[in-house]
């Protein structure tokens, strides 16, 4: 494996002082900041006191506190605004990391721990909607960083060559149906390439959060991905993430789905050591996804409710889930079809997520047959 090292430099960066130079041109940027209209977490939470208290430091990957607001500072319609560049990140620039975690996670604060990995007892979760009306497929999906490699914006081209290769080899002794094959981006044809995105198993370049973020570095090299041969599982290598774990079927049997998942994260686990702090559990490279970084999501069609979107959202509310477009965040419903999953990951067990998910999906699918 790797050495970690940043793209800045040859050799693993020592702590210390950001450049004079890039202290002025962020004490710029935030003076812009604070004129505009952002509604971000990253402008709510970054106060005058914070920012001057941050702007010096770099963390060993050589990462300051402009990688990590730059995406916010661009994107002023950002709702989170930040991205932890490295994994040291979370505890350097804790004053401005842990408030927007207590917010985005549900009141995770401080003083909490994220809890050891449960399971659970799979038998528990079956079908949400066996008659197929509303439900058109469940997914689960989890991120991983994998040790000895910094985060998407500190890796060099030959680190994302060598991380796509370690994880590869793992994923060549997956058991039984999981079994599948593995390919590169760089080795698809167009026309492969779009028609996995078509089909909502391919992720794709050009999203502006994540390019200003510095997160498409060296495109297409070390990304790809594998599946399996029913297209019931799948994973993504160096997207947003070193891994995206992904278990996806068609209806809405969640306790299937959450079953194959459990086999791949274990199985994998075997193979692969991943980054996890005591206090965050898993460590990602945005903070929503931290904990058991479990997005739990259905495809559901739920045209009485979505009569009025912000009744919709409030409703998903109160059950901590989340409606987005049918493609994910930043995009539109199409054919009526919403993607609502879990928002909470940190402080709950996987299983507490994903019932979680089940229970607020229920919910909603009871009420949508009730309206009118």
């Amino acid at each position: 494996m790797a050495k970690a090292k940043c793209h800045k430099c040859e050799e693993k960066c020592g702590k210390g002082r950001a450049d004079p130079e890039l202290i002025l041109k962020l004490d710029r940027a935030y003076r812009e900041l604070l004129k505009s209209d952002s509604k971000s977490l990253m402008r709510k939470y970054l106060t005058q006191e914070i920012f001057n208290k941050l702007k010096t430091k770099k963390t060993s990957f050589g990462n300051t506190l402009m990688d990590c607001i730059q995406s916010g500072l661009i994107n002023l319609d950002s709702g989170i605004g930040i991205y932890a560049a490295d994994q040291e990140c979370y505890s350097l620039f804790a004053d401005l990391f842990d408030p927007i975690i207590e917010e985005y996670h549900g009141g995770f604060r401080k003083s909490d721990v994220h809890p050891p990995s449960d399971f659970g007892d799979i038998s528990t979760l079956g079908n949400l909607d066996p008659k197929g009306e509303l439900v058109v497929s469940t997914r689960i999906r989890c991120c991983r960083s994998v040790e000895g490699y910094p985060f998407n914006p500190g890796l060099s081209e030959e680190q994302y060559m060598d991380l796509e290769s370690d994880i590869v080899s793992a994923l060549s002794d997956l058991p039984g149906e999981l079994k599948g094959q593995y390919i590169a981006l760089r080795d698809m044809t167009p026309m492969q390439q779009q028609q996995l995105i078509d089909d909502h198993f391919l992720f794709k370049e050009g999203d502006r959060f994540l390019e200003a973020a510095n997160s498409n570095r060296y495109w297409p090299m070390g990304r790809g991905i594998y599946l399996n041969e029913n297209k019931t599982f799948l994973v993504w290598v160096n997207e947003e993430d070193h891994i995206r774990i992904i278990s996806m079927q068609k209806g809405g049997d969640i306790g299937e789905v959450y079953a194959r998942w459990v086999t791949a994260v274990t199985t994998l686990e075997k193979k692969l050591k991943y980054i996890r702090s005591d206090r965050f559990g898993y460590l990602t490279f945005c903070p929503t996804n931290l904990g058991t970084t479990i997005r739990a999501s259905v495809h559901i069609k739920v045209p009485k409710l979505a009569r009025d979107m912000n009744k919709l959202n409030d409703l998903a509310g109160r059950y901590n889930l989340q409606v987005r477009g049918t493609s994910g965040e930043h995009s539109e419903a199409q054919d009526g079809i919403y993607d609502i999953s879990n928002k909470r990951r940190l402080g709950l067990t996987e299983i507490e997520v994903v019932r979680e998910m089940y229970n607020g999906i229920l919910e909603m699918i009871k009420l949508e047959k009730s309206s009118t």
